[in-house]
């Protein structure tokens, strides 16, 4: 039996602490969701975990909203309904012998709450220094990728200044 790992994220919290999400959300809110849910879709490609980030909808009219972006699933939650509400209930849902499921928040109280419930906690804080190892692993396989992709026939500096230069289209 292979354990499923899954990694949900109270949104609004993580925004809240992370500094340059906590920075973009006094400018532009919409964009520090986006850059969450981007960073999520990294940490999943990464790690494997199916993620879900859950944001608070509480004070808006209408029903809950699922939507897949970059496919993590992001979901508001319904009127009347806290993100802490909708992570615990999601925890109850997903949780049998073959998940494991993380919650990240920095809620002392959710924390609490989501751990009675058979989940382990991420702090915000440790999602922050998972992600900036993430993003090392790309840096570096992109870089493996670059010079796995690069040419095998060795060129002098001459020629390849005259290829940039046609590439260019300059003479």
């Amino acid at each position: 039996m292979r354990t499923r790992h899954y990694l949900i994220v109270d949104g609004y919290n993580i925004i809240g602490a992370w500094p340059e999400l906590r920075a973009l959300k006094t400018t532009d809110f919409a964009k520090a969701r986006d850059l969450l849910i981007e960073n999520m879709a990294e940490y999943q490609g990464s790690t494997g975990y199916q993620v879900i980030v859950v944001f608070d909808a509480h004070l808006s009219p209408g029903t809950e909203k699922k939507t897949k972006n970059h496919r993590v699933e992001v979901i508001f939650t319904r009127e009347n309904e806290t993100a802490d509400e909708r992570i615990e209930r999601l925890v109850g849902e997903l949780k049998s012998l073959d998940t494991r499921i993380y919650v990240a928040t920095s809620d002392s109280t959710e924390q609490w709450q989501i751990f009675g419930k058979g989940a382990l906690r991420k702090s915000a804080r440790e999602l922050k220094n998972e992600m900036g190892e993430v993003e090392k692993q790309i840096h570096v396989s992109v870089g493996e990728r670059k010079r796995q992709n690069s040419s095998s026939i060795h060129i002098s500096d001459e020629i390849a200044e005259i290829f940039e230069r046609w590439r260019r289209g300059q003479k």
